[in-house]
């Protein structure tokens, strides 16, 4: 059975779009060949930066013949709409089957396709995917009409070793390809895969990009062993350089001793984002001052030439980060920074950078007496300091160092070290795997951080919605949520979200955006805080589900009157988790809804709640005097429990119900004839719910 080998060979494919275009390449065609009904054994895609490859094996030598059915007009339709069907199909009447169903007859179309020669089918469906092909930026060149990421060359596309002939734009499909740049840019011809494979290779071509990478990183691995050093592990930027070279050679340069004094973070980004070298680092962690460069070419001179073209371009970039180091070092964070941020807005409805600095500051005073250990004049300073660097010289160049440089300046005047690493740490958590602040001052103004952007953004009304949230609200909402959940904070929640809301409503009432709080001015505060406590729970629900929690159980913790301290509530869904896996639990959660669906029906049927209190005397059989007996003692001990956060031992008060539950339901008729007992026996049942109740809100529990 023959294969099918595809290349389009242009000029330079940015590494970032190789992957997905080498996916998309097997996609498109796989598709087109199934929509014609051909099937191959297996396919498989490559990408260089001149090149995206695919390899189909096993297909059939001709497209299977297929038998079309179109249903068309009733037999009794108007002329003009049977021959309106017969033109759109390109048949006769004679071709046309006459069928019935309940609503009449109608004609069929019966189209019979012959199935094409394989070689044809492709010279068919190539060129329209190369022609609809989705580049996030593509081009044109010369006088055609085709848009690709680079000027294409030219095509190579055979089956079963002979060419498929067509032609897009002028370019003619062939069997030919072309090796590495350099090293050997002669025409190559191949027929099948495996011998475009090995001529590539002889070419100075690695086809595979996986193959490329471990290349790299095993050579530069072994080049800083033999200096006693390592390679910092880079995934993302081994994916990006592997993307870059047809033939990788691993090379080592030199950093000057000079530049040592600079922060490594910025050196090992100014090497990783300006020229894509990789870090190496002594066994103590600490930047070593060498580098891993990457080149295309095998050099006559073994790299000595690339190696100090490279070193001299990275020491004009280390000059420039030397300067900018300097020169902020000279300045102070509160005296020469600070003042700067009046003049950036953080969000037109939420004021200036330096207004939301100041915002944190005393909010992040407000935490500490919270978080124990942390110093509220720190906190305080550390809130005003902890955006003063985005004005820095070197965040300008470097955003990604906000807050790291913050903390270096900071330290470089003086300043107390829980401060600066308060100051460097208030990011964290970025995302769901990202460290978290440490230290309590760290920590009080990472959650004052947070928490300030949320009740602004929400009291602002800029909301998230659906998948679109470009204030990151969620994840400073998780982010908040980790901070208190990781680190063991009893913070209550609506407190402090109202401290926040308190802190941002006058530059919302400045800005005319108060109205958004609801009637009155500390009633909308309120309000919104019940919006922003919804939408933890949402967060919580999404935090604590993946780590395997039911979210019905976080819902039914959330439903209690004032349960806003997140690490208790943690606790309680995980009580309340391990007590359903029981069968005490199961089945105790049986009986409350048997017990709530009667108390439903009965309190509709007689338009009246049943939430008094049990009259003893008008208990009349064991069942109910024991169940009556039973609830009291649960309520109680799970009350007590509860009080000492141990809902562990609250759960297994309440299974202590299961039993009389079960025999009250089994021996009890609730619907007495007599109105005073069936009252009594429906307020019995309400003790069941009220006591359940105190744990958690049953009735939003699943099953």
């Amino acid at each position: 059975m023959p294969d099918l080998l595809l290349e389009l060979f242009s000029e330079e494919i940015p590494a970032r779009m190789q992957g997905a275009a080498k996916e998309e390449l097997k996609k498109r065609v796989a598709d087109a060949l199934a929509e014609a009904g051909v099937f191959g054994e297996g396919a498989i895609a490559f990408a260089t930066p001149r090149r995206l490859t695919l390899a189909v094996s096993e297909l059939p030598a001709r497209q299977p013949d297929r038998r079309e059915e179109r249903k068309g007009p009733r037999t009794d339709a108007p002329e003009k709409a049977i021959e309106g069907f017969l033109k759109a199909n390109g048949i006769t009447l004679d071709q046309c089957e006459t069928r019935e169903d309940k609503k009449g007859s109608f004609y069929v179309a019966v189209i019979e396709k012959k199935g094409q020669p394989l070689e044809d089918l492709i010279a068919e469906i190539i060129p329209p995917i190369i022609r609809g092909f989705s580049w996030p930026k593509s081009m044109r060149w010369g006088e055609g009409s085709l848009r690709w990421v680079r000027p294409l060359h030219s095509i190579l596309c055979t089956l079963d070793g002979e060419v498929v002939a067509f032609e897009l734009d002028g370019i003619k499909s062939g069997n030919v390809t072309y090796g590495h740049r350099f090293m050997a840019p002669d025409a190559i011809q191949v027929r099948r895969f495996d011998e475009y494979e090995k001529k590539l290779h002889d070419a100075k071509v690695m086809l595979d990009a996986d193959l490329r990478a471990r290349h790299i990183w095993e050579d530069a691995k072994n080049l800083a062993h033999a200096q006693n050093l390592e390679v910092v592990e880079d995934d993302a930027l081994l994916r990006e350089v592997a993307g870059l070279v047809e033939w990788p050679v691993v090379l080592m340069g030199k950093i000057d001793d000079r530049f040592m004094d600079v922060p490594q973070e910025v050196l090992s980004l100014s090497m990783r984002e300006n020229q894509k070298y990789f870090t190496l680092q002594d066994a103590g962690g600490k930047m070593a001052p060498r580098f891993i460069v990457v080149s295309n070419l095998i050099a006559e001179d073994g790299g000595a030439a690339i190696v100090n073209g490279n070193e001299r371009v990275l020491r004009a970039r280390f000059a420039d980060a030397e300067f900018l180091w300097q020169e902020d070092k000279r300045k102070s964070l509160e005296k020469d920074f600070l003042p700067k941020l009046k003049d950036v807005v953080f969000h037109a409805k939420l004021g200036t950078v330096a207004e939301k600095a100041e915002r944190v500051s005393k909010l992040a005073g407000e935490l500490a007496a919270l978080i124990p250990g942390c110093d509220k004049a720190k906190a305080e300073k550390a809130g005003l300091l902890a955006k003063a660097d985005l004005v820095s010289g070197m965040v300008y160049e470097f955003p990604e160092l906000q807050g790291l440089m913050g903390r270096y300046y900071a330290l470089a005047e003086g300043l107390d070290a829980d401060v600066a690493d308060a100051i460097a740490e208030h990011y964290r958590p970025a995302g769901p795997s990202d460290d978290l602040p440490q230290g309590p001052v760290a920590q009080a103004v990472a959650l004052a951080d947070k928490l300030d952007t949320l009740a602004g953004f929400f009291g602002a009304q800029e909301l998230p919605t659906g998948s679109k949230d470009p204030f990151a609200l969620r994840r400073a909402a998780l982010g908040i949520i980790r901070v208190v959940l990781e680190q063991k904070l009893r913070l209550r929640l609506a407190n402090i979200l109202e401290a926040a809301r308190i802190g941002v409503a006058p530059v919302l009432e400045k800005n005319g955006h108060l109205d958004t709080f609801g009637d009155t001015r500390w009633g909308r505060i309120a309000a919104s805080v019940e919006n922003l406590l919804s939408f933890f729970a949402d967060r919580l629900k999404v935090h604590l589900r993946d780590q395997g929690a039911r979210h019905d159980l976080v819902d039914a913790v959330f439903a209690l009157e004032g349960q806003d301290d997140l690490v208790l509530i943690v606790k309680r869904v995980e009580a309340l988790g391990d007590f359903l896996k029981t069968d005490d639990g199961a089945n105790l959660l049986a009986g409350f809804k048997r017990a709530s669906n009667i108390l439903k029906a009965e309190e509709k049927k007689d338009g009246a709640t049943f939430n008094g209190a049990v009259d003893p005397g008008l208990l009349k059989e064991p069942e109910e005097k024991a169940l009556h007996a039973a609830i009291e003692a649960a309520r109680a001990e799970a009350e007590g429990a509860i009080q000492a956060e141990d809902f562990a031992k609250a759960m297994a008060a309440l299974a202590k119900l299961r039993a009389p539950v079960d025999a009250f339901f089994d021996k009890v008729t609730v619907n007495a004839e007599e109105k005073t007992i069936r009252g009594n026996r429906l307020n019995l049942l309400n003790e069941i719910r009220a006591a359940m109740g105190a744990v958690a809100d049953f009735s939003r529990i699943e099953g």
